[in-house]
């Protein structure tokens, strides 16, 4: 299966580059090992873009009557101007398939950062300023800390839809029929199904109408649902409801007691008793060995690199 290349996005300390304020780097092990093979980076240091050294004086965000402001500690310099323009000139050329973020960061944080007023923090849920304006920017893009990737259903998600993101990229940017699209809705139909069948519908509307919508504003809708619908979230019920639809297009096809080990098998991923791994290569096999290609073809049994085998620690 064509995976697609993704372009991914990311803070450049947690690629092992030394640009921290204390001259280190943040390295993130599954990025740099496990990730590195299969993408296309995009690193940025929000900090030393505006002009910062390193080593450097650290960053806090501080409370004032127009919006968090970004300081340094001792000196008291105000860099927000400088950030929230650096922001949103990258915001606006940004071409990812999505970002990873440094976590607890007052630039790149997506998640806890505290805002000060004198020496106490007076709120601990807001964004870093330059993440901030990218994922306004982007609300639909994939993005992440490096520490929430260290959950292993996170981390799955995360790279499910990177990995989505850019077959659509890379659909998008070569010269396409209204079959041409079919047949790539086809393929995704059971990962769509998994996270959001009310997306699933709205697709299946748009693609019916391939031959009558202007090219340009029926693309532009697709990709806009389909980028929505992938950042819903997967849950236990949409993959068993899905594992059964496939069963049902390989059915006929099996043996009763093949029919009763594949269903045993989802039953057991229900009760959490096996990774979703376990019930996906099961059907694959099956599909396979009877040549049901329409259900082998589908993207949801895999949606990245097999090498990451990143579904063999979901059972959720």
């Amino acid at each position: 299966m064509d995976y697609g290349r993704p372009r991914l996005g990311t803070s450049s300390c947690l690629l092992g580059e030394p640009v921290r304020h204390n001259g280190n780097h943040s390295r993130a092990r599954f990025l740099t090992d496990a990730l590195a093979p299969f993408v296309d980076w995009v690193t940025i240091c929000p900090e030393v873009e505006i002009g910062l050294g390193t080593p450097r004086e650290s960053l806090r965000l501080e409370r004032s009557d127009d919006g968090p402001r970004l300081m340094t500690r001792r000196t008291r310099q105000d860099l927000t101007s400088a950030m929230t323009a650096l922001a949103a000139h990258r915001a606006a050329s940004l071409d990812v398939d999505g970002y990873v973020f440094k976590a607890k960061s007052p630039s790149c944080g997506i998640h806890g950062i505290p805002l000060y007023a004198g020496d106490c923090a007076v709120s601990r849920n807001n964004r870093g300023l330059f993440a901030g304006a990218v994922i306004e920017a982007h609300p639909l893009l994939p993005v992440e800390d490096e520490g929430r990737l260290n959950d292993a259903v996170l981390r799955e998600a995360f790279t499910e839809r990177v990995f989505a993101h850019a077959r659509l990229r890379a659909f998008t940017r070569e010269p396409w029929r209204p079959r041409d699209l079919v047949t790539f809705h086809s393929r995704h139909k059971m990962q769509l199904l998994a996270h959001s069948p009310e997306g699933f519908r709205e697709l299946g509307r748009l693609v019916a109408r391939a031959g009558i919508l202007d090219p340009t504003e029926l693309i532009d809708a697709y990709c806009a649902a389909f980028r929505a619908a992938m950042a819903a979230k997967v849950s236990v019920g949409r993959n068993v409801n899905v594992l059964h639809h496939c069963l049902g297009m390989v059915s006929d096809l099996l043996d009763p007691a093949r029919r009763a080990d594949l269903a045993g098998v989802i039953a057991a991923y229900q009760r959490r008793e096996v990774p979703l791994s376990v019930p996906l290569t099961l059907l694959r096999h099956h599909a396979r060995g009877e040549a049901a290609t329409y259900v082998e073809g589908q993207t949801y049994f895999a949606p990245y690199p097999e090498q990451l085998a990143l579904r063999n620690h979901v059972t959720a």
